[in-house]
């Protein structure tokens, strides 16, 4: 990541706290704080599960048509 992508990514989440600060809005804050952030919920694991099948099935489609090109005989070229 560079720095003023960092730094970009400092600046809007500071300037997002400080939003809902003003807006009054601390249910935020304090859910954020009381929540355990190391949870993982079941709709994370199914979400996780269906990316991992997608791409073992697209690799398996490719891996096929690959193979079936490099399967085939090399027709030599011929001068007219």
């Amino acid at each position: 990541m560079s720095e003023s992508t960092l730094l970009a990514t400092a600046v809007t989440h500071q300037a997002y706290a400080t939003l809902l600060k003003v807006a009054g809005c601390n249910d935020y804050q304090e859910d954020f704080e009381t929540s355990d952030r190391g949870a993982v919920s079941l709709e994370q694991v199914l979400w996780f599960v269906a990316a991992g099948v997608s791409v073992a099935v697209i690799a398996t489609i490719l891996w096929g048509k690959i193979r079936g090109e490099a399967e085939k005989s090399i027709t030599p070229p011929v001068a007219p």
